[in-house]
């Protein structure tokens, strides 16, 4: 269906879009999920490989903000993960279709954080990090 909207410009796997860049910092433990449609969830084994994790947030970044970031945003907080969503690590094809994400995940979905904000969090010892503030 991907393909009725993009005219069948799409990316497969084992192209060179399909890679991860370098920049990345991909070690080769980390888990890689290859989806085929704009959530991360579907059909992914994701949520199962989290919850077997005792994964209970998700921080979401990637490519497309108002399509693959928003619906996997919305389906991991439907899901019960506790979302936070990227406000410089994401990028769509305009500033207004960004900004529109950025609104409707604040208003009820995620926590909107920036590179900085996550690499502050990441520092800092459990009882030091404060969600709001």
């Amino acid at each position: 269906m991907l393909g009725e909207w993009w005219n069948d410009d799409l990316i497969f796997d084992g192209t060179p879009e399909a890679e991860l860049m370098p920049e990345v910092g991909r070690r080769p433990t980390d888990l890689v999920v290859e989806k085929n449609t704009y959530s991360a969830f579907r059909g992914t084994g994701l949520e199962e490989r989290l919850l077997e994790m005792g994964v209970e947030e998700v921080i979401v970044t990637g490519v497309v903000t108002n399509l693959c970031c928003e619906t996997t945003a919305r389906e991991a907080f439907i899901r019960g993960f506790r979302v936070f969503f990227s406000t410089d690590a994401t990028a769509t094809a305009s500033v207004e279709l960004h900004e529109a994400t950025l609104m409707n995940m604040a208003y009820g979905f995620a926590y909107l954080v920036d590179c900085n904000r996550l690499q502050q969090a990441f520092s800092l010892d459990p009882p030091e990090l404060k969600l709001n503030g």
